[in-house]
């Protein structure tokens, strides 16, 4: 679900960017993607062309993707 939320927030924003509208927060764009939407930003980053030359956005957004898939990892092995 977060992941769905992820792309459709970058969409909206890079949708108001075109316009010149309000746009999204870009604490809020990252905050989605470090709650579990990573993948889904990212998608929406590269599918959009949205905030892809934006250090914070490279750096962050997959570091959110490793970050979760870690804890997947260790939660599955301390599971077992």
């Amino acid at each position: 679900m977060m992941n769905v939320i992820g792309f459709a927030t970058m969409a909206i924003d890079k949708n108001k960017a075109v316009k010149h509208q309000w746009r999204i927060p870009e604490a809020t764009l990252l905050l989605v993607a470090f709650l579990g939407g990573g993948i889904g930003s990212w998608l929406g980053m590269h599918t959009f062309h949205h905030k892809t030359h934006k250090w914070k956005f490279k750096f962050c957004v997959p570091f959110s993707i490793v970050l979760h898939i870690g804890i997947i990892l260790y939660l599955i092995n301390y599971f077992k």
